[in-house]
């Protein structure tokens, strides 16, 4: 399992794009999302499913995830979150 100690962040609030801000969380806290989203009463549900499967095949277990979504499709929920993992990932091997 990886562990996020600096955010990373992906995306744009253009529309049928979601910002992705993936942050540090407690260890054993597991992960917690803030989504904000005009679709998040029918959709809510199916786009945290889609960040936390996403996390998870990154071996991220513990994270703040702060999704402001404009209506993105599943692809690219996935794209934004695998890609602020890896700059998270990436700015701590930077140290």
């Amino acid at each position: 399992m990886s562990l996020i100690s600096r955010p990373g962040q992906a995306g744009t609030v253009e529309s049928n794009d979601i910002m992705v801000t993936v942050a540090p969380a407690e260890p054993g806290k597991g992960i917690a999302i803030e989504l904000k989203s005009p679709v998040a009463k029918q959709f809510g549900r199916q786009i945290r499913a889609v960040i936390i499967d996403t996390l998870q095949e990154c071996g991220i277990s513990d994270a703040a995830v702060f999704a402001n979504d404009k209506g993105a499709l599943d692809c690219t929920i996935r794209a934004r979150v695998k890609t602020a993992v890896g700059r998270a990932l990436k700015q701590e091997e930077e140290k």
